[in-house]
């Protein structure tokens, strides 16, 4: 059953468009992750699902029912998880959790009880007491993720939920985000952690320049690219001229450099790998070199010319 239809929405800010026409659609149940490279319209996209702001041009339903900005009803059904932090320093963990328990029309007994409840599942209790500035980076996450599912929304959308946090922590919440799904909550997950999408999302939409510009699972968007291969090139010595002339190699259809290490995506069976194996020891030696099968990350840096981590910002 379909929850969340976009249709043909389109939002500029003065002469930029933000989102270009977007046609998006959330199952019941699912854990839908959004991807895009910095600017591609994600947190325009969310503030408007999650009504925060008005579209120019097309619908949003939500639960059957057209949203806007002053639907309350399907307000009080959803839950945002900031990408910023948005909790209070000066109320401890269970006070905040009151004050948003309230706000979504929670009070007295039902209140107390959730409160009770979602510290429990975030692993704050004993921190119930304790105001945030006490907190780690980690630990104000999960405050965060808290105070939006206290109202135990159907739809949580949940925008870098584990931007900047330790280890520990980040698994807590992504294991939070499975024992949400089943549970029955519907997800919609950002994030620039490529391995979250694949280790949490029923299916991927990808984002470019306020377009999709693909979706579906993981396994059939990584399908759409099987003629394909990658090269990983690990080298001594990382030149201009060694980049420049893997790039006119024939089948070569992109080239990212991180660090010393280049990553060519080239047409499977062009014949490339050895090509580029004996350019590099030409240009000063190998270190190391990999033919690979394409992933998740591939279909990203295939469609949208970027690597994932290099887009953190939006």
């Amino acid at each position: 059953m379909t929850i969340v239809s976009m249709n043909n929405i389109v939002k500029r800010y003065g002469n930029h468009l933000a989102l270009d026409h977007i046609d998006l659609e959330i199952r019941a149940g699912e854990v839908l992750g959004l991807l895009g490279p910095n600017g591609a319209g994600k947190t325009t996209l969310i503030h408007a699902l999650a009504g925060l702001i008005g579209t120019d041009f097309g619908s949003i339903q939500l639960f059957g029912q057209r949203h806007g900005r002053n639907n309350l009803a399907i307000k009080r059904r959803l839950g945002l998880v900031t990408q910023e932090v948005t909790i209070f320093d000066d109320l401890t963990a269970q006070e905040n959790l009151a004050f948003f328990g309230g706000i979504y029309g929670l009070k007295g007994a039902d209140l107390k009880q959730r409160i009770h409840e979602t510290l429990a599942f975030v692993g704050l209790t004993d921190r119930a007491s304790k105001r945030p500035t006490k907190f780690s980076g980690g630990m104000k996450r999960r405050l965060n993720i808290a105070c939006s599912i206290i109202h135990q929304p159907e739809l949580l959308i949940m925008d870098e939920p584990t931007v900047g946090i330790d280890p520990q922590s980040r698994n807590h919440i992504l294991e939070s985000v499975r024992e949400l799904q089943r549970r029955g909550t519907t997800i919609l997950y950002t994030t620039h952690y490529m391995e979250e999408i694949q280790n949490l999302a029923s299916r991927v939409v990808i984002l470019d320049q306020g377009h999709v510009i693909a979706q579906g699972t993981i396994a059939d968007l990584v399908n759409n690219i099987k003629h394909e291969e990658k090269i990983k090139l690990e080298v001594s010595e990382l030149s201009e001229e060694l980049i420049a002339k893997i790039r006119q190699l024939d089948g070569v259809k992109m080239v990212v450099q991180e660090g010393t290490a280049l990553h060519i995506i080239s047409r499977s069976g062009a014949g490339n790998l050895d090509r580029v194996l004996s350019f590099a020891r030409q240009a000063g030696g190998v270190r190391a070199i990999h033919a690979e099968k394409p992933s998740l990350e591939d279909v990203f840096l295939t469609l949208t010319g970027k690597q994932l981590r290099d887009s953190e910002g939006e």
